[in-house]
C-alpha cells in the first residue's frame, strides 16, 4: 500500500534501529542496497535515499511516506504533509541545529555585524540565502560539498552548518553566532495520499508504533508488592509518568504496585523501596508506550 522512503547516511543506523524496535524490522540483501522490505502488509516497497532528496521525492509523489529533517523540508521548500517530529538523531534524542560559525578570532558576533560580500559556505544555500535576506545582509553565498568547516578563513569567512553537539564546530576553531534553525526528523506524507483515508489510516498506524518505540526509551516498568502500613511511603517514591497503579491482593493487607519509570533512576530507585518497605520488586523492559 504505503511506498517508504528512508534516509540513507547519518540517521541510516538510528533510522533501521528505531523500525525495529516498533516492530517494522527492515530487510536488504546488503548494506549497500537502495531496496528493502518491511514484511507488514501496509508497506508495498522501502528504499533508501539521501535525506536532501526525500522531501521533493515525497512531495512529487514518488513515495507515500518518507522520513528526514527539518532542515531539508526548508531547504528544499518541498510541499508536504508533517505527520510530526520523531524524536531522534544520529547520535542523541536531541534536535540538529543550523547554525551561523565564523572564526574564533572573528570580531563578528552576530549576523548584524557582517559586512556585504562576506562569503559564506554552506550545504543549504537557499535556507542560508533566505536567512541573510531576512536581515538584510548583501552576503556571498557558496554551495560547500562537505568538510564546511574546514573552509574558514582561506575560502569563506563564515558557514552555515548542522550541528548536534558543537564539538567538531569548536575543534575546527569555530564560534557559533546564531541559529537558522533548529532541525528534527519527521515523518513526512505525499499530500495526495495523506488525503487518500485508507493511505492515511495506515501512515498514522505507522506513526503510533514508531512514536511507541521512542516514547519507551530510557523507560522500564517497576512492579512490587507492599504491606498497607508502607504504601503512601513507597508511592511517595515512585516517579511515575502518571500517578501508580496500586492493586489490593487477595486477602486484603498488602498490595500490588506499578509505575513506568525513567531507566537512568532505576539504581537509586530500587534499593529506596527496599528500604520504605517494598518487597518482590521487578523491573521489566518496555518495547513501546502509547499514550
Amino acid at each position: 500500500m504505503l511506498r517508504l522512503v528512508l534516509p540513507k547516511g547519518s540517521l541510516e543506523r538510528a533510522t533501521f534501529e528505531l523500525f525495529e524496535a516498533a516492530d517494522l524490522a527492515i530487510s536488504r540483501s546488503s548494506e549497500v542496497d537502495y531496496r528493502a522490505s518491511i514484511k507488514d502488509h501496509r508497506i508495498s516497497e522501502v528504499r533508501i535515499l539521501r535525506p536532501q532528496e526525500i522531501p521533493h521525492y515525497v512531495a512529487s509523489g514518488l513515495f507515500d511516506l518518507g522520513i528526514t529533517g527539518r532542515d531539508w523540508i526548508e531547504e528544499t521548500n518541498a510541499e508536504v504533509a508533517s505527520l510530526g517530529q520523531l524524536n531522534y538523531s544520529k547520535a542523541t534524542s536531541q534536535p540538529i541545529r543550523i547554525v551561523l560559525a565564523v572564526a574564533e578570532s572573528s570580531s563578528w558576533s552576530s549576523v548584524a555585524d557582517m559586512p556585504a560580500g562576506a562569503r559564506v559556505s554552506t550545504e543549504y544555500p537557499a535556507l542560508t540565502e533566505r536567512f541573510f535576506a531576512r536581515h538584510g545582509v548583501k552576503a556571498e553565498v557558496a554551495l560547500s560539498y562537505g568538510a564546511t568547516e574546514a573552509k574558514v578563513p582561506e575560502i569563506a569567512d563564515a558557514v552555515v552548518e548542522l550541528t548536534e553537539t558543537g564539538r567538531a564546530l569548536k575543534a575546527a576553531g569555530l564560534r557559533i553566532v546564531d541559529t537558522l534553525l533548529v532541525s528534527h526528523t519527521e515523518l513526512i506524507a505525499c499530500p495526495g495520499s495523506y488525503a487518500d483515508p485508507e493511505r492515511r489510516r495506515a501512515m498514522e498506524h505507522i506513526n503510533t508504533l514508531l512514536q511507541g518505540a521512542l516514547m519507551a526509551r530510557g523507560r522500564v516498568l517497576v512492579k512490587l508488592n507492599v504491606e498497607a502500613a508502607d504504601l503512601d511511603k513507597v508511592i511517595s517514591l515512585m516517579p511515575a509518568m502518571r500517578s501508580p497503579t496500586v492493586s489490593q491482593l487477595f486477602g486484603g493487607g498488602s498490595y500490588a504496585v506499578e509505575a513506568v519509570v525513567p531507566k537512568e533512576s532505576v539504581n537509586k530507585l530500587i534499593p529506596e523501596l527496599k528500604d520504605a518497605g517494598a518487597s518482590d520488586i521487578l523491573e521489566l523492559p518496555i518495547s513501546k508506550i502509547v499514550a
